[in-house]
This record gives structure tokens, sequence and C-alpha cells, in this order.
């Protein structure tokens, strides 16, 4: 690990421990009249993203702010490439509750304050706790907060998109909320899978698309499902420019052609 990767990792660390007694004080307040804990995970968002901003370098960018409604729920789906992809999303700066694998909830200060915020937790591979997890969801989902998840389920290894699940769909379907796909680019270079040193020169970006409704594709999940992921392949290759190369390159060879 390069020594600004370990003193960004120690400020990590160390703020934590000191921010998480500002999330437990903010909980004990609000949490006779904030069933959802809207302020807790508000305060929530701007700890982690604060993270992101303290580099100006990577200059972290946002479209669609406006498809997310903060007085409605949905079920919010991301690409998965890093470990920072969750600092990012936070600077979506909007309420909603975390889908993420039970370990990270043992960790200290981070893990305290996602039970602060009443995550979702899971424990991957386990049928059991798949089920809680959709439980656990669909309630939220019917008591007005929106859940927040990465349908494939993992980081990638590439960046490029991995297999979706249908979890995420399938509760979208039962609970009626719409769906809303949401990709990043540049977090896989900023922090790969697997690497402990931090790229401090990458530009991020988030591109929030339109909500997709499950009554648009008869409440199936799969179908539901490929369409949003034809929707998210088709933004990422925009956000990192390949669109735009693949379409000029297919217009040389038609006029070529001609």
């Amino acid at each position: 690990m390069s020594p600004l990767s370990k003193l960004y990792t120690a400020y990590f660390f160390v703020s934590s421990a000191f921010l998480v007694w500002i999330s437990f004080a903010i909980l004990l307040v609000t949490a006779p009249f904030d069933r959802n804990r809207k302020l807790v995970h508000m305060y929530s968002c701007w700890w982690g993203y604060h993270y992101i901003a303290l580099n100006p370098k990577w200059n972290c960018t946002f479209e669609g702010l406006e498809n997310i409604d903060k007085n409605k729920t949905y079920v919010l789906v991301a690409n998965h490439q890093s470990y920072w992809d969750i600092m990012v999303l936070y600077g979506l700066n909007r309420p909603y509750k975390w889908v993420s694998k039970e370990d990270i909830f043992k960790i200290p200060f981070i893990g305290w304050n996602m039970s602060f915020n009443q995550y979702v937790k899971l424990a991957r591979g386990e049928l059991k706790s798949i089920k809680k997890m959709m439980a656990d969801c669909k309630n939220w989902l019917n008591q007005g907060a929106s859940i927040m998840i990465f349908p494939e389920g993992t980081r990638s290894d590439d960046g490029e998109l991995q297999d979706f699940r249908d979890g995420p769909f399938k509760m979208a379907c039962d609970c009626n909320v719409e769906v809303v796909p949401i990709v990043i680019n540049g977090t896989n270079k900023v922090l790969p899978k697997g690497s402990g040193n931090l790229d401090f020169n990458q530009k991020i970006s988030v591109r929030v698309l339109p909500p997709v409704h499950p009554n648009d594709f008869e409440k199936k999940p799969r179908v539901l499902r490929e369409h949003v992921k034809a929707q998210m392949a088709a933004a990422l290759r925009e956000l990192r420019g390949t669109g735009a190369e693949q379409e000029s390159v297919q217009n040389k060879a038609a006029a070529m052609q001609e």
C-alpha cells in the first residue's frame, strides 16, 4: 500500500471512530419520531461522501438526480465496481436503506452506524438469509423507505456489468414500486477489487436513469431485470465514451460500403 493510501485509510478509521458517536446522538434524539431513520441516514450521506469530497482530483459528477424524488419510494439498483461505490452513492443525498453483506455490520464504527440506520443484512449464499433479506426489504418498501442494492451481488473484476440477480426486481414487482437504475464509472480504477491502493487521479461519474415501473413489463421480474440491465449497459458505454466511438466506426463502415 502506498504511503498516501495508508494515510487516507488511517484517516478513514480514525474519523469514523469519532463520527459514529454523532450518528448515535442523532439516533437518540430522532428515533421517537423518525421511524425510517431518514435523519440518521442523511447524516451518514455527509459522513460517507466527505471521503470523496476531500480529494478534488476525483471530481465526482452526478447526472439525473432529479430522477429520484425524495418523497417517493424506489428500489435503487447500481452497478458495483469497488468498495468506493458505497461512499460515492452516499453523494446522491437521498434517503434509502442499504442491502449489505452481514460481515460489514461486524466492522467497528462503520458496522455500528449501519445498525443505527437499520440497513438490511445479507449472508450471501445462504437461502434462509436471502429470504429474510427479501422480507425485510419488502417491509421497508411498504413502510415508505427506498432500498439501495447491487443487483450483481458482488464487485466486478473488470468493471463490466455482471449477471443481475432477480431479487431487486421481484421486490419491486411485489411492492409495486419503481426501479431507478444508477450507473457508476471510474471507481474500479480508484480502488480495484483486491487492491489496497487508491488512485487519487481518477474521475468518477454517476448517472441516474429515469425510473422504470414494473407495470410496464407486466410485473415480470426477469423481463424488468433485462430491460434495466440493457439501459445500464448503454449508459455505462456512454459514460466511458465507447458508445460514441462504436457508432462512429459503424458509420464509417457503412459509408465505405456505399
